[in-house]
């Protein structure tokens, strides 16, 4: 019976394992767009963050609207209105850059992550209940190695097609006439103009094909109560649980946009080669994908999701600690050692939120969907620190090049917190509201 229940999933795993390969691949090239388009647009490193924010912001806004139309249309036919969404925000950079215009760009992401929003809004619960939710964890870490190895693919990737050369045209740019200025930067800017183009087409093709695609409709289990011959509960206010794992959830995200999104610019500021620095978030997304695989491997048999939750939170603490005490190239290997420390924090949190939410299961997603907006708000934080710190030191009479690579490092501080509020939730925030 267990056999032929996983063969039945089979299909709709590999099905949301696609969906999860392209969360993966649009969203980490961001990592990629953050040192691309401060060049392009001569931004400050607060402003060029802003390249999370626009991504990350759409899940706050559209998270709800995106629970309310998975109850109209099911999880299908949202999967594929969200790939078509995303196909949109691609072709917004054409115009983009041809007028080389920031808020363009910021607006293409953001109309991209609105279509992510409403898939994950329908994958993440989808997969979690797919299966036994003791297991939940391990069906997403799958899904995270589908996720990581596309996110590792299209760093590089667009690493090669936007950052080679990006540290000659920079030296360009500071001897050349302003029209030459000028022409540079439209050529520079015109780069991405192919590679979006493919990734609409693409991500159109899909959503017309995630229409024909064998997907059973699943609702999740019912709730505690229910289940003890009690009274259901009546809000999603009565499980504390849920707005605990809502907040470690948010500072999660906002720790593994930093890891992933920030380590190019890092690299950079300490001066290792562009050629160099363009493949540090693929050593991020790596280290993710290997303790993803233990993950799949140890977890339910060996380990327990919450027990996962605690090594990953402890280990983030740690290799937080480790990049406040070193520098150079040692220091940049411990943030891409973060991927260690965050791969099974998400898997972790996803299940033993939505437990016991039964008919509230899709909204519980849309609100764990929402706080992936600590991608959208920790990272800029994060930039703002480098500035101010970088300006304070340069007051001092540290030269500019010393004073960014110092601030860089010493605002790594902010993870601190991140990691301890998602150590509380592993120990005991996740047993809140739930009678013993």
């Amino acid at each position: 019976m267990t056999d032929n229940r996983s063969k039945n999933n089979l299909v709709p795993m590999l099905i949301i394992g696609a969906m999860f390969f392209i969360f993966g691949f649009v969203t980490w090239i961001n990592g990629v767009l953050i040192p691309f388009m401060k060049t392009i647009n001569e931004l400050t490193d607060t402003q060029a963050y802003l390249v999370a924010t626009a991504s990350y912001v759409a899940f706050v806004v559209m998270a709800l609207p995106s629970s309310y139309l998975l109850k109209k249309v099911g999880y299908k036919k949202g999967m594929s209105i969200g790939l078509m969404i995303m196909a949109v925000g691609a072709l917004v950079f054409i115009p983009a850059a041809e007028a080389r215009t920031y808020w363009m760009f910021l607006a293409g992401i953001f109309i991209q992550g609105t279509g992510m929003t409403l898939m994950q809004t329908a994958a993440n619960p989808y997969i979690t209940i797919l299966g036994p939710i003791e297991s939940g964890a391990k069906r997403i870490a799958m899904m995270g190695i589908a996720n990581k190895v596309a996110g590792s693919i299209g760093s590089i990737v667009f690493g090669t097609l936007l950052l080679s050369g990006i540290g000659e045209v920079k030296d360009k740019l500071s001897i050349v006439s302003p029209d030459e200025k000028s022409q540079l930067l439209d050529t520079m800017a015109n780069s991405v103009v192919t590679p979006y183009i493919i990734m609409a087409s693409v991500l159109f093709l899909f959503g017309l094909l995630i229409l024909k695609a064998p997907l059973p409709e699943l609702e999740g289990d019912v709730d505690e109560e229910v289940a003890d011959g009690k009274t259901a509960k009546t809000s999603i206010f009565q499980f504390p649980h849920l707005w605990l794992g809502v907040l470690a959830l948010f500072v999660y995200v906002g720790a593994e946009v930093i890891a992933g999104d920030s380590i190019i610019n890092y690299g950079i500021s300490l001066g290792l080669p562009e050629d160099q620095a363009k493949n540090f978030t693929s050593y991020t997304l790596m280290a993710m994908v290997f303790t993803y695989a233990l993950g799949v491997l140890l977890i339910p048999k060996y380990l327990s999701q919450g027990l996962a939750l605690k090594i990953s939170a402890a280990l983030g603490i740690v290799f937080s600690i480790c990049i406040l005490s070193t520098t150079g190239f040692t220091s940049v290997l411990f943030v891409a050692a973060l991927g260690i420390a965050n791969a099974l924090v998400w898997p972790a949190i996803w299940p033993l939120t939505l437990h016991g939410l039964g008919k509230f299961t899709k909204t519980g997603s849309a609100l764990l969907v929402m706080a992936i907006s600590g991608g959208a708000i920790i990272p800029p934080l994060y930039g703002r620190i480098v500035d101010a710190g970088k300006h304070d030191l340069m007051t001092n009479g540290i030269v500019e090049a010393e004073a960014l690579a110092s601030s860089a490092n010493s605002s790594y501080w902010i993870l601190l917190p991140c990691y301890i509020i998602i150590l509380y939730y592993a120990i005991w925030g996740h047993k809140v509201g739930f009678k013993k």
